[in-house]
């Protein structure tokens, strides 16, 4: 396994990402204070700082945790997993994030009841987003994978909770707190990583047993053969060594003449007459009727068309339709169907084609597949991310940037194109300064990783995500990964139990920490600005 977390950044590219998201900030500022029309100018600029603050530290541990299992398994390195993320991750924020971004406005806290100001919504919504930013980056340190949809939802609540009181008293300020809502969220804490880790441990089991172990079988059978050609070379050697001078010339011309008929495609084993060469075909029969291939041609077609028909429902239901392409479900199933075709054709043909040492290298063989179908699953992984959790960092500075420039509270907000591709950028630029530690965790800290068990725990976790959000069950994308991973470490028996503890600690304490923070930011901002 490479551990390819222990890289070095280069001094360049730290300087590139760092003059990127300066230079992105400038243009946004600048832009920004157009659109809103000078107004509010200072609170627009803190805003904007703590927004793409936010998408920065979502970067930093999100987008980290989604490219752990690709970096840990040698499937990627650092700089590869970037450039991927850079690319999808972007792609999915600009193309399909911003119709999810009203959602982090409504569903937790019932705002409208407590009648709030155009300036009291903001110092709400900075609130929350100052909370969540400063919870993700203190987690992101330690390598702790958390919710970024949690510490938001925290931070909406923590703020509220303090304004409702101030409004009208406590009664006021918890009734207003949808709490079924809040249980919901405490029941994605052991729901989300098991279910994950349960289709995770169930996936990898079936690779393991059918592929790896069968590799594992064929490889020691195959050197076994090598090990008596190698043997019978030298026994060939000291026979010869031991003939008197007189049969030296007979066996040799004996061999020459089996060497030569050897070489024919029809050589049958009567026509040979040195038991060398005998036992020499014995050998090559045997190896010829071992399939090498056989796990790889069966296996990897089937389970890489199931990967491509989860990793094209992620990207069709929570990545594209929230760009207003909605596919009825014969359509979305027909596009399923086809690309799941392609890919097992293609898997097939690819299995197909490997020859030389590929054909007992098995090791290198599977792992060279499964890092390609790791790729293909970390790219729809970042798309669908991209165009969903970048909402946790835009929708409340969207309603801010709203509320500055009409002075009153809509009840939806267009997302500007330069928010999403700030915020998109800031995204990117916090996976690079600050994503090492998550990786590591959740890349080799936990459970050690290949690119067939990093699938698999992708894999899982898609599924999973998109089974739970078709039938309304409360789950975290961070959560299920993480059990993801889990059931790899159960299925090799070296999982890393005591880091789930603070990694578990860190799941319980996010809402009501965000909460915490946020409250005392609300007070500051009231008072200060």
């Amino acid at each position: 396994m490479v551990n390819s977390t222990k890289q070095t950044t280069p001094m360049a590219a730290n300087a590139f990402f760092a003059l990127l998201l300066i230079g992105m900030s400038i243009y946004f500022i600048q832009w920004g204070l157009g659109y809103t029309l000078y107004q509010q100018v200072g609170l627009f600029m803190v805003a904007s700082f703590f927004g793409i603050f936010m998408a920065f530290n979502i970067g930093g541990n999100d987008v980290a945790n989604s490219f752990g299992t690709s970096v840990g398994a040698g499937t990627l390195t650092v700089t590869q997993a970037l450039a991927i993320a850079a690319i999808f991750e972007v792609s999915g924020a600009v193309l399909a994030g911003a119709a999810v971004t009203d959602t982090i406005r409504s569903g937790i806290v019932d705002i409208g009841k407590l009648g709030v100001s155009p300036s009291q919504f903001i110092y709400l919504m900075l609130s929350a987003l100052i909370a969540a930013a400063f919870w993700l980056l203190f987690a992101t340190k330690r390598g702790l994978p958390v919710s970024t949809t949690h510490a938001i939802i925290g931070g909406i609540v923590g703020s509220s909770i303090v304004l409702g009181i101030s409004i009208g008293g406590t009664e006021l300020a918890f009734s207003t707190v949808k709490w079924s809502k809040i249980r919901d969220i405490a029941i994605s804490w052991v729901v989300s990583p098991v279910l994950g880790g349960a289709l995770s441990y169930l996936l990898y089991s079936i690779i393991k047993k059918n592929i790896l172990a069968y590799n594992d079988k064929v490889e020691v059978v195959v050197k076994a053969i090598k090990a008596q050609k190698k043997n019978l070379k030298r026994e060939q050697k000291e026979y010869f060594e031991k003939l008197g001078e007189v049969e030296k010339l007979p066996y040799t011309n004996a061999m020459l003449r089996d060497q030569e008929v050897y070489k024919d495609s029809d050589c049958q084993r009567e026509d040979l007459e040195t038991e060398y060469y005998r036992s020499l075909y014995d050998l090559e029969r045997k190896r010829e009727n071992i399939d090498t291939l056989k796990a790889l041609k069966t296996w990897v077609p089937l389970i890489a068309a199931l990967g491509a028909v989860i990793m094209t429902a992620m990207v069709v239901f929570k990545g594209l339709a929230n760009t207003g392409l909605t596919l009825s479900t014969l359509q979305a199933g027909l596009v399923m169907g086809m690309l799941g075709a392609m890919v097992w054709l293609t898997a097939f043909i690819y299995t197909k084609t490997i020859r030389g040492k590929h054909k007992e290298d098995l090791g290198k063989a599977t792992f060279v597949m499964f890092s390609w179908m790791q790729v293909f699953t970390a790219c729809a992984f970042a798309f669908s991310h991209g165009s969903n959790d970048i909402a946790n960092a835009v929708g409340p500075f969207v309603a801010i940037m709203d509320v500055i420039k009409n002075n009153a509270i809509e009840a939806q907000a267009s997302v500007p194109g330069p928010v999403m591709v700030t915020f998109g950028v800031a995204l990117i630029v916090g996976l690079w300064f600050i994503g090492k530690e998550v990786i590591q965790t959740v890349g080799t800290n936990l459970t050690e990783m290949h690119p067939a068990s990093g699938f698999a725990a992708e894999l899982a976790a898609a599924a999973v995500v998109m089974g739970a959000s078709s039938l309304g069950i409360p789950v975290s994308s961070t959560h299920i990964l993480v059990g993801a991973v889990l059931g790899i470490g159960l299925v090799n028996k070296n999982t890393n139990w005591r880091l789930m503890r603070p990694i578990g600690l860190a799941w319980v304490i996010t809402l009501p920490a965000a909460a915490g923070i946020s409250a005392i930011s609300f007070m500051l901002l009231t008072k200060f600005l």
